[in-house]
């Protein structure tokens, strides 16, 4: 994995599991994960206002939880678009098991956009840290938020969510790393899948969902 990295980097259906064979190379941790459950799948969700109001859900909740919600979302808004989500009242949305704290970020986002503040067909053509800046600067907008947009929207290849619960505790398993073990470190491991972090990530995802170690969800 010499090759020098470009501003833009994605994975698609057609180098997905050639990535991943590249990566079962170079580690044979992962290389396990491979041989054991399979590939993973191809996380991928459409760039729309639903699945950023979807990412938020997810923020410190199970991935059970999120979805409710946001089935619940769907069923009082067909689309759910900006405006239309705007147009409903506190009552409305904790009723679609939406907590105060997530009513004001997803509100905050749909003014964005209703202002056109943020323009989301636009970031695709970011650098992901061109992407990162316009985001964060959106209340209730984190780190982790944008991590799991690059990588599930974006097909950005090389991203690892240091605050992502679920890889790092799937990390610290196939790398037999003790829980107390640094961020600073498993940052250093990740480091060594790159260009192609992202990719590693939903490796580890999938062994987190594959196996016993499996408690919540994906986010924390």
């Amino acid at each position: 994995m010499t090759r020098k990295p470009s501003a833009i980097q994605r994975f698609t259906k057609k180098n997905f599991h050639t990535i991943c064979d590249e990566l079962a190379r170079l580690d044979t941790d992962l290389a396990m994960i491979i041989e054991t459950h399979r590939y993973p799948p191809m996380w991928t969700r459409p760039n729309t206002f639903e699945t950023l109001v979807h990412i938020i859900l997810e923020q410190q909740v199970s991935l059970a939880s999120a979805l409710a919600a946001l089935n619940k979302l769907r069923g009082r808004l067909q689309p759910i678009t900006p405006e239309a989500f705007l147009a409903l009242t506190d009552d409305e949305l904790k009723a679609c098991y939406f907590s105060r704290q997530k009513t004001v970020y997803a509100r905050g986002l749909a003014q964005a956009l209703v202002a056109g503040e943020l323009d989301l067909e636009a970031l695709a053509s970011l650098s992901d840290n061109e992407v990162r800046s316009r985001l964060i600067a959106l209340k209730g907008i984190g780190n982790w938020t944008i991590d799991v947009y690059l990588m599930f929207v974006l097909q950005r290849s090389d991203i690892f969510p240091i605050g992502d619960l679920a890889a790092v505790n799937a990390l610290r398993r196939v790398k037999n790393l003790s829980r107390d073990v640094s961020r600073e470190h498993i940052q250093e491991v990740a480091a060594g899948w790159r260009p192609y972090r992202t990719v590693a990530t939903m490796l580890l995802w999938h062994l987190y969902l594959s196996s016993p170690m499996r408690v919540n969800g994906l986010s924390s």
